[in-house]
């Protein structure tokens, strides 16, 4: 049988990159999964991926900068599955600029998108995982937590932010729920070729990316999504309150 056989999982940013690879995880350890996204279009064709699984996957297109598209995620997983069990936050944006330059929109977006929306979704979902007698929240943080980036003012803060609420939801909430986040280094997906657009030869860049990292390549969606398995199984029972480098070795040096 499959490990999550019987649970239930919220997913967002799960149309492309690392939340739509933690999304197929979950669907393939048996998990019913509320998937969240802006594109309608390619929410559709994930589930299009799954039709056999129907019956256990829902797409909510949607905002999650904005707390009532977290309140109707955890609306969703309850009315359709009867409880929630795992939390996934993926969503997330760049907002590039310095203090100085970066739009004061950009910046708010920037801070809605990758913290509040994990404030939100949490705000809403830990009363129905307590209900359930417990649950397990993994939110994707990024090195940039503890490493600055030039430019990356308002993405650096919205990270450091979500591993520091990692820290107080796991102390607020232990021992009923577990709470952790991971903090990818450079990894294959739209993100960091946006990011890398911003440069006279954005493929370089990447590459140049690549070679920052001990392992000398990018990390793949699948890559991130075994560590969220990991964290999500009872092989990590004991882990709590913390947040797990997967880098490649970038932090090294």
């Amino acid at each position: 049988m499959s490990q999550f056989q019987g649970k239930v999982a919220i997913v967002t940013g799960a149309t492309s990159g690392m939340g739509q690879e933690i999304a197929r995880m979950f669907v393939q350890e048996g998990a019913s999964v509320i998937l969240s996204g802006r594109n309608q279009e390619r929410g559709n064709r994930f589930l299009e991926e799954y039709q056999a699984a129907e019956s256990k996957v829902r797409f909510c297109a949607g905002n999650v900068a904005v707390p009532e598209t977290n309140q109707l995620l955890v609306q969703a997983a309850v009315e359709e599955f009867g409880r929630l069990d795992f939390i996934s936050t993926n969503a997330g944006m760049l907002g590039l600029g310095s203090v100085t330059e970066v739009p004061l929109e950009v910046w708010e977006e920037t801070i809605s998108t990758n913290f509040l929306s994990v404030f939100y979704l949490c705000r809403f979902a830990i009363p129905e995982m307590l209900k359930a007698g417990g649950g397990n929240i993994i939110v994707n943080a990024s090195i940039a937590a503890d490493t600055c980036f030039p430019n990356h003012a308002a993405y650096c803060s919205s990270k450091a932010a979500i591993v520091a609420l990692t820290r107080q939801m796991a102390l607020d909430y232990g021992p009923d729920i577990r709470v952790n986040a991971i903090c990818p280094g450079p990894v294959d997906t739209p993100l960091i070729w946006n990011s890398a657009a911003a440069f006279e030869d954005p493929s370089s860049a990447v590459e140049a990316a690549a070679d920052t990292t001990l392992l000398k390549r990018l990390g793949t969606p699948k890559d991130i999504a075994r560590l969220v398995k990991f964290l999500a199984s009872e092989e990590s029972s004991w882990v709590t309150g913390t947040s797990l480098c997967i880098d490649g070795g970038r932090s090294v040096h």
